[in-house]
């Protein structure tokens, strides 16, 4: 084992989930992605159990939005899926996402949770993007509102702020964040 492979075995990410409805893609394959580079997940809902995905994929729950120490985490990721939109103004998501940039940590978030950080106050001034389609341009406004800047890439770096815009781009998002906790080993 080099010493960035043990480096990497003691990184650990938070990965952020609705307890109904995340996008399972977003989830599983960032989460595969991670663990195969040995870093160790932790997921996080607003229940314990079984989280289900929108595609009916199964997430064991470790812990709960409130009991989360941002100092335990390396990378902190916020998943999307339709039930992220209940998640757009939940007081323990906003403050997680202020103290992983207080605390200097990996921030990430992919579909519609960029909306999430934005609301958290978190992208002001930064390049972030967020899913939308030609019928709903409503993320990027709030976005927008939030003093972010919108970049139509799938997958945007700003900082140690990645995020992305849609399940299609779950390989990419979950690939710039190893990346990410390679440099930081």
């Amino acid at each position: 084992m080099n010493s960035e492979e043990k480096d990497l075995k003691e990184k650990k990410a938070l990965l952020i989930i609705a307890f109904r409805d995340f996008r399972d893609e977003e989830y599983f394959i960032p989460k595969n992605i991670l663990e195969k580079n040995g870093i160790k997940t932790i997921t996080a809902s607003s229940s314990l159990g079984k989280a289900i995905g929108k595609l009916g994929g199964e997430a064991n729950v470790d812990i709960l939005f409130d009991k989360v120490n941002v100092s335990d985490f390396d990378a902190v990721l916020f998943i999307g899926g339709p039930g992220a939109y209940k998640l757009f103004d939940n007081i323990f998501l906003l403050k997680i996402a202020q103290e992983a940039v207080e605390k200097n940590k990996i921030l990430g978030a992919i579909c519609i949770a960029p909306v999430i950080l934005a609301k958290a106050g978190v992208l002001k001034e930064k390049k972030a993007t967020v899913w939308n389609s030609p019928m709903d341009k409503s993320a990027i406004k709030i976005l927008e509102k939030e003093g972010a800047i919108f970049d139509k890439n799938s997958v945007v770096v700003d900082g140690k702020i990645i995020t992305a815009s849609g399940p299609q781009y779950a390989k990419e998002f979950g690939e710039k964040i190893i990346n990410f906790l390679k440099q930081n080993a």
